[in-house]
């Protein structure tokens, strides 16, 4: 079975949802760093920013959205290694 062109089959989605976990559990993780100033109340806010997000990504049908939405997430998580807020 060949994946979609332009429009994500199951398949496609099969393969990117590991990743996607990964990324969200890592994203969700690196909010807890001490290096970020955050009080309790925003560490929370900021979990359920990252939450909608992933909810509205997950809704996404098109190749390319998909890639940019793992992109731009590789790169928040990367700003959030670092000890800085995306």
């Amino acid at each position: 079975m060949r994946g979609g062109l332009i429009w994500a089959t199951a398949e496609d989605l099969a393969k990117n949802r590991g990743r996607v976990l990964s990324l969200y559990r890592q994203i969700l993780r690196s909010l807890n760093s001490p290096a970020l100033p955050f009080s309790l109340a925003v560490r929370l806010q900021k979990k359920a920013e990252v939450r909608a997000m992933f909810m509205l990504g997950s809704e996404e049908q098109s190749l390319h959205n998909i890639q940019d939405l793992i992109d731009a997430a590789e790169y928040s998580l990367s700003i959030l290694r670092k000890g800085e807020i995306p």
